[in-house]
């Protein structure tokens, strides 16, 4: 804990018993005598009030019990970023105790380091470190100029999530001393942005990752930020999920070269705001997951590059909206009540039949023969919608309505797409089928095998010789073991039973 007090103390973020708190306040608050640090917790359930005291506003809170006022010594104002780093990586060389291995630091926790030697001895070696992570190290600054950049210069990814980080000029003097640096995590810090920042020359000139989860940064300052970094190359990734992250305008100067953008926990992320990240040429990957879209609408999508995306969206248009995307490969919707429990199997197939060109689907590749079964399952089971709404196979007579073309816009194109060429037309396999019909006024039930690739002309044949009536007459249709319930026409004579899905157990209705 603190035994003095630093002169910028206001402001300073400060750690109390494993609380994060922001210091508000400095003086003394009659009639208790002595010296009290008014602090506003990060968790507001922490405090008992909102800075005042007894009729006195001496800080405000954003909650009204976000506030406490707390002695000095009980405050720890964090160390700098160099001790972070040998309290958690270097080994005590200390004498050796009795013969006992040696005792390595893990924060603020001492082990024997047994059976780790080697590695110990290795990490002691600050010069060699290149991944570290000082994740709730209390990091508060960058300590004294030029000793980072002496003792750990090749360090190449830092996780330095949930510290005491007060301004980004203290990240900013430890990046200087980092020219290697690719990834910086800065999760949970409660930065400040300075309203005027001249960056040293070089700094974050390797970065490719940037990480600002929960910081509480603005998009505004993050994209003066990002100004200020041009002309260095943002080569991969920039992983923001800020409450109040929005666009200004279409970023023309920015992200140019940014290949993934997270923007998940987002509320303020809707169309307009998808219309201007859709100009970022080298996006490939664009995380959505928790923003509060039900929906999505792309009028005019530059669809230039391979794409990836993770969003969670609650209404069937929206994934219509998705085949626009032509260079749209890879997309994760979990946690969708639309696909999830017993809706699953069957939700998977209408999104693979819905987009077209998609890939993978919530991490599992979409091999040709899913993509076939699923746009077949997706014919039949709207099928009878289709031919109420004016569709019909002979393509002169095809007429569905706007309402239905709106709904299931891919609809017509798999009505027209023909069997794979590669599909082997001279082997088959044999499909046992109940055949249903009526016969004065009993229905009457037949059982046969059948060849699935026997047309549904030669069917009628069939059954014309066997109920004696003219095949011109009968009309056909099928009830699949797979959608109880449904019923599905077989309206073109010049298809196999294989191109409807028609399945062993299958039911064939047959009328006349």
């Amino acid at each position: 804990m603190s035994d003095t007090l630093p002169s910028d103390v206001i402001g300073r973020r400060v750690e109390v018993n494993g609380e994060l708190a922001t210091v508000r306040f400095c003086g003394v608050v009659p009639p208790v005598e002595g010296l009290w640090l008014g602090v506003e917790w990060d968790n507001p359930e922490r405090g008992k009030h909102d800075g005042s005291r007894d009729g006195t506003v001496y800080f405000t809170c954003r909650h009204p019990t976000g506030g406490s006022f707390i002695r000095p010594d009980k405050v720890n104002f964090g160390v700098d970023f160099l001790t972070a780093v040998k309290n958690r990586y270097v080994l005590d060389d200390g004498p050796d105790t009795n013969g006992k291995a040696p005792v390595a630091k893990l924060g603020s926790k001492h082990v024997q380091a047994v059976g780790f030697d080697f590695v110990a001895k290795k990490q002691s070696q600050l010069n060699k470190l290149q991944v570290i992570s000082l994740n709730d190290c209390a990091v508060s600054c960058a300590g004294e100029k030029g000793r980072i950049a002496e003792a750990c210069p090749n360090i190449v990814s830092i996780n330095l999530s949930k510290n005491l980080f007060s301004s980004w000029d203290e990240v900013m003097h430890i990046a200087e001393q980092l020219r290697s640096l690719e990834v910086l995590d800065l999760s949970k810090n409660q930065l400040q942005f300075p309203s005027e920042s001249v960056m040293p020359a070089g700094t974050f000139s390797a970065l490719k990752v940037l990480i600002l989860t929960q910081t509480g940064v603005s998009w505004a300052e993050v994209f003066i930020f990002l100004c200020i970094l041009s002309p260095c190359l943002w080569k991969q990734a920039l992983k923001s999920c800020f409450k109040q992250f929005i666009f200004p305008s279409r970023p023309t100067d920015v992200l140019q070269t940014v290949t993934l953008l997270d923007l998940s926990c987002n509320p303020l992320i809707d169309g307009n705001q998808l219309h201007l990240i859709a100009y970022l040429p080298r996006l490939e990957e664009l995380i959505l997951s928790n923003t509060g879209l039900s929906s999505i609408h792309f009028p005019d999508w530059p669809d230039t590059h391979c794409f990836s995306l993770i969003l969670m969206l609650l209404q069937w248009s929206s994934f219509n909206e998705l085949d626009k995307l032509q260079s749209l490969q890879a997309l994760s919707c979990r946690r969708n009540p639309l696909t999830e429990g017993d809706k699953a199997q069957t939700a998977r197939q209408f999104i693979i039949a819905k987009i077209g060109q998609l890939r993978t689907l919530n991490q599992c590749e979409v091999l040709p023969a899913e993509r076939r079964g699923a746009e077949l399952d997706y014919r039949k089971a709207f099928g009878n919608e289709w031919k109420e709404a004016g569709g019909h196979q002979d393509p002169e007579k095809d007429r569905p309505n706007a309402e239905f073309l709106a709904a299931h816009p891919r609809y017509q194109l798999l009505c027209t797409t023909p069997p794979p060429a590669c599909m082997p037309t001279l082997i088959f396999s044999l499909v046992a089928l109940k055949i249903k019909y009526s016969s004065q006024l009993e229905e009457k039930v037949l059982e046969k095998q059948l060849p699935d690739s026997m047309t549904i002309q030669k069917v009628k044949r069939l059954l014309s010789m066997l109920l004696k009536v003219p095949a011109s007459e009968l009309l056909l249709s099928y009830e699949s073991l797979k959608m109880p319930g449904r019923e599905i026409g077989l309206e073109n004579d010049l298809q196999s039973l294989h191109y409807y899905s028609v399945e062993t157990g299958d039911c064939l209705l047959v009328r006349w």
